[in-house]
């Protein structure tokens, strides 16, 4: 049988092809905008790879969407401040969810922590963020290669900051990801943390019980 994580990886691959352009919800006349998520994608992918789960968080938490993609080995800052520049094309008053994979969900604490993001931000979201730093990124001669190598300055700002705000946050790892080990996934030090067995890096876009969680959690805020 063909590996869940290298399923996971081609899924990726075909669906990178997509949603190449910011997307922006619009309401409707007479419509409010409560819920809107915002995606932030991870190293070599696009906006493309979160299809399903947008279509899971549409259907079930009745969520709008909103998206960018951003281009190969920026650094977290330069991408941060994309994010922020989407953001503020939201509604005033929407309850606003990060959910980022891998390198996106670094982008997201550091917009909240460091951009003023605490502002408009109701909660973050990481799926397999290297917080405590990936092995790999010392192999990558870009910005984003130095920003997320295990000893960088920027993840040690972005831990020591972490509750300084108080926006929730929820750290989710795979137990067998070989890309951003399990520890360095759970090394945010502010909010909750969910471990997932036999999960790899890609496996957890595209995980059933991954997206119960983020579901769950935009939810939540619609019954309080």
């Amino acid at each position: 049988m063909v590996p869940v994580e290298t399923l996971a990886t081609l899924r990726e691959v075909v669906l990178a092809r997509f949603d190449l352009a910011d997307v922006v919800p619009r309401a409707k006349r007479g419509e409010t905008v409560e819920d809107v998520v915002v995606f932030v994608h991870g190293f070599l992918a696009t906006a493309g790879v979160f299809r399903p789960l947008r279509e899971r968080l549409q259907r079930e938490a009745n969520a709008h969407i909103a998206s960018f993609s951003h281009v190969p080995g920026a650094s977290v800052a330069t991408i941060a401040h994309a994010l922020g520049k989407l953001v503020a094309k939201l509604p005033v008053g929407a309850r606003i969810h990060v959910v980022g994979h891998s390198l996106g969900g670094v982008v997201a604490r550091y917009y909240v922590q460091e951009l003023g993001g605490h502002a408009r931000i109701t909660q973050t979201i990481a799926l397999a963020a290297p917080f405590g730093g990936a092995p790999v990124a010392s192999r990558i001669p870009l910005f984003v290669g130095r920003d997320l190598r295990p000893k960088s300055d920027l993840l040690a700002r972005i831990r020591s900051r972490a509750s300084d705000f108080g926006v929730p946050h929820l750290s989710i790892a795979g137990t067998d990801d070989r890309t951003v080990p399990h520890e360095a996934a759970l090394a945010f030090p502010h909010g909750e943390r969910i471990s997932l067995p036999g999960r790899g890096h890609n496996t957890l876009l595209f995980d059933e019980e991954v997206a119960r969680i983020v579901v769950a959690r935009v939810r939540a805020y619609q019954l309080l």
